[in-house]
């Protein structure tokens, strides 16, 4: 285990090697699974107030299922997330593009400059999965053999996790955390 500050970090962060490969999973993890994405509270209020800058870049099926339930609900597990479509189905705002690859409709709200919320931090940092407790946050790899061809990749190419998601770790925790972390792995930026 790896501690940085007060999140313990898992060492298959740091050793097991990723890269999505969006070509082969087609963006499988914004429809597979049994719940939509993790959300937080601050989260919650900038999705619910930038919605009607979001809508236009969802699905008809996404909108529909946001306007029976709402932009999150509370899941099987009793946590915070993203709307989805029928009982567990895709994220709602997931859409596919012109190649049949899932992506973000709130981030492509973000890429045209639509909104200020890249997505949820949740989706930023997947495969890694934070558990909070009182004292710390866990962060975990969560393996998903949906990411084989993510893990292929990353082997290939030797891009270490914690790497391939520098920009989500930063934005987490910032620059100096991210500094921190690479400190203690023992490797130099």
């Amino acid at each position: 285990m790896i501690l940085v500050e007060n999140a313990v970090i898992s060492d298959d962060i740091k050793e097991q090697f990723f890269v999505c490969d969006l070509g082969k999973c087609k963006g499988a993890c914004c429809v597979e699974g049994d719940a939509g994405a993790p959300l937080l509270d601050d989260e919650i209020e900038v999705l619910e107030k930038d919605y009607p800058s979001i809508a236009p870049f969802l699905t008809d099926e996404g909108r529909e299922a946001i306007s029976e339930k709402g932009t999150w609900v509370i899941d099987q597990e009793n946590e915070k997330g993203t709307t989805t479509i029928g009982e567990n189905g895709a994220c709602a705002f997931a859409i596919t593009d012109e190649r049949g690859i899932l992506k973000c409709g709130i981030e492509e709200a973000y890429n045209q400059g639509k909104t200020s919320f890249k997505k949820p931090i949740s989706c930023h940092l997947y495969p890694i999965r934070i558990t909070k407790y009182d004292e710390y946050e866990a962060l975990n790899y969560d393996r998903w053999e949906i990411c084989d061809p993510a893990c292929s990749l990353g082997n290939s190419l030797g891009v270490p996790l914690y790497r391939f998601l520098k920009g989500a770790l930063v934005r987490k925790y910032g620059e100096e955390w991210y500094a921190a972390l690479l400190e203690e792995i023992g490797v130099e930026e």
